[in-house]
């Protein structure tokens, strides 16, 4: 059996649309959920970074905006070598769903990922996007 490429998740937020992509697509909304700090510019190509709170800094490239429907980008896994040009790819598909908005997120690349690093990142990835997609529905909550 393959290695497996791809992590899927989705969730049912109670916020329209509008609102699910202001905290997709800007700094303020990135920072809410996703890490303590967080720069975006906002178009193909753009460069945007993510701080967690453990201090790490992680920098990702805007590769595809669909407003308001469509939003991936790329991000440098940090276990590799800075100069390493493998990154994973990252993408929210947002939809209306009554009131709210179903979103999904998929994330692939980890097939190209080497031997040793593949499986501890996948996990890592997997049970990360169970608990952001959380804190995203609890940002939401809470507003």
């Amino acid at each position: 059996m393959a290695f497996p490429d791809r992590i899927e998740r989705s969730v049912e937020l109670k916020s329209p649309p509008e609102q699910v992509w202001a905290a997709l697509t800007t700094s303020e909304g990135l920072s809410s959920w996703l890490g303590e700090r967080a720069t975006i510019d906002l178009r193909p190509g753009g460069a945007a970074q993510m701080t967690v709170r453990s201090g790490l800094t992680v920098d990702m490239r805007v590769e595809r905006v669909e407003e308001p429907v469509v939003f991936g980008f790329t991000w440098r896994l940090p276990d590799l070598a800075d100069d390493d040009p493998r990154r994973t790819y990252v993408e929210f598909t947002l939809e209306a769903a009554g009131s709210g908005t179903r979103l999904r997120v998929v994330e692939t690349g980890f097939a190209q990922l080497p031997d040793g690093f593949r499986r501890k990142a996948y996990e890592s990835h997997a049970e990360g996007w169970v608990s952001k997609l959380d804190a995203l529905a609890g940002h939401f909550d809470a507003a």
